[in-house]
């Protein structure tokens, strides 16, 4: 299927096409941002193995079940996260990362090192930025 953003094979460090509207890796992207998405990966990727449903809820801090019953689908159908269903009672349901998952997981554990790694930055930032904004004249 050409999509017309399959050209960055020829530069992969030129990956502008693939935030064109009709490229599916922008929609792959979108998925990824999602707070809760690289949340749920970085407690699968920590845990090491399957994870049931309620200690996932406890270890994400402010997530709702609806948010992790959905965020969980979301991972399922792209091929990231595995669902394991036991026939016991109640059903006992367990999560964990797929090969691909796992791959990614080493990418998202980068991102959560840099942000350890550069917060007080970030944070010197923002307090900046918000002190600039409150000293700015209001317009008349």
């Amino acid at each position: 299927m050409d999509t017309g953003c399959d050209d960055w094979a020829a530069d992969p460090d030129n990956l502008v096409d693939s935030y064109l509207h009709h490229c599916p890796a922008r929609e792959i992207l979108a998925v990824l941002a999602d707070k809760w998405v690289l949340l749920v990966l970085g407690v699968l990727r920590a845990s090491g193995g399957p994870v049931r449903f309620n200690d996932l809820r406890r270890r994400l801090d402010g997530i709702t079940q609806k948010m992790l019953t959905q965020t969980l689908r979301t991972l399922e159908r792209e091929g990231l996260v595995r669902r394991s269903v036991y026939p016991t009672v109640p059903p006992r349901v367990e999560y964990s990362l797929t090969e691909l998952g796992a791959d990614l997981g080493r990418v998202t554990h980068l991102l959560g090192t840099w942000t350890i790694e550069h917060k007080d930055e970030i944070l010197t930032a923002r307090t900046e930025f918000d002190e600039r904004q409150e000293a700015a004249p209001t317009p008349v």
